[in-house]
C-alpha cells in the first residue's frame, strides 16, 4: 500500500490532480467504492484490468452512467456496453499467442525454455453517444487515433 500511495503522490505533483484508489472484491465492495468516488466528488474514474472487475462490467458501466462519470477501461466490451473509452491489449491477438505457444508445446518445446512473450496489439475505442449523454467533445484528432469508435 505504502508503495501505491507514494505512486499516487507522485503522479498528484506531475498531473496536478488528486488521485484516490479505491479497492473492491465484490458487488457490495463495488457500490461502496463508488459512493466514497461520489463523496470525493472524482472527476473521472479509470478501472483497473482485474479479472472481478471485468466480470461486474455491467454493474461498472450502469454505475459511471447513472453518475456521470467518464471512465477509462482497459478492454473494449465496456465500451460496447456503454462505457466511455477503453485502452489495452486486443485480447484475439493474445489467445492467437497462446495457441501458437500451445502449439509448440504439442510438437515437443519445453514450456520453461520458450521466450516471454508480452501483448504486441492494443486497441482504443471510444463511445461517442456516451461522451455525448456526459457533454464530452471528443477531439478530432483524438478520434483519428481510435481503433473504433461506437456512432
Amino acid at each position: 500500500m505504502l508503495q501505491t500511495q507514494s505512486k499516487c503522490n507522485q503522479l498528484r505533483k506531475v498531473l496536478g490532480r488528486q488521485l484516490i484508489v479505491l479497492k473492491a472484491d465484490s458487488p457490495q465492495g463495488i457500490d461502496s467504492a463508488f459512493a466514497m468516488l461520489m463523496a470525493q466528488r472524482a472527476d473521472a474514474l479509470h478501472v483497473a484490468g482485474d479479472p472481478f472487475l471485468e466480470g461486474r462490467n455491467q454493474q461498472l458501466v450502469t454505475l459511471t452512467t447513472r453518475h456521470a462519470i467518464p471512465a477509462i477501461f482497459n478492454f473494449r466490451e465496456s465500451v460496447l456496453h456503454g462505457g466511455l473509452m477503453s485502452y489495452g491489449v486486443n485480447l484475439s491477438n493474445n489467445y492467437r499467442q497462446l495457441g501458437a505457444y500451445a502449439g509448440r508445446i504439442l510438437k515437443g518445446e519445453s514450456a520453461a525454455e520458450l521466450p516471454m512473450m508480452f501483448p504486441a496489439i492494443f486497441d482504443f475505442a471510444i463511445n461517442r453517444v456516451t461522451a455525448r449523454a456526459l457533454g464530452i467533445e471528443v477531439s478530432p484528432g483524438l478520434l483519428a487515433r481510435a481503433d473504433e469508435v461506437i456512432e
